[in-house]
């Protein structure tokens, strides 16, 4: 575990928060050679397309037909998805 003086991260905070997301460490802050507080990292969060990624290899075609109809008939949220795969990339 790192330790930071209180001093040096209050000059520092932008860039040891970055550090802290990036590398995942716990990070001691002291305060007159004393530890005053500890940081520690947020819980990694995934984007959707992360988080469904493999749906596609763990569906049956059936399944997969259905969870695509559930999807778009709005029955969550009042949302409707357009027919057909949208190809994001095309503006």
């Amino acid at each position: 575990m790192k330790t930071i003086t209180a001093t040096n991260l209050a000059r520092n905070l932008r860039r040891v928060l970055d550090r802290i997301s990036v590398d995942g460490q716990d990070l001691v802050i002291e305060r007159n050679h004393r530890q005053v507080a500890r940081l520690i990292p947020g819980p990694a969060r995934q984007t959707a397309v992360e988080a469904l990624g493999d749906v596609y290899r763990t569906l049956s075609p059936d399944a997969a037909a259905t969870w695509e109809a559930d999807s778009r008939s709005g029955r969550w949220r009042g949302s409707r998805l357009d027919k057909g795969i949208r190809d994001p990339w095309r503006s």
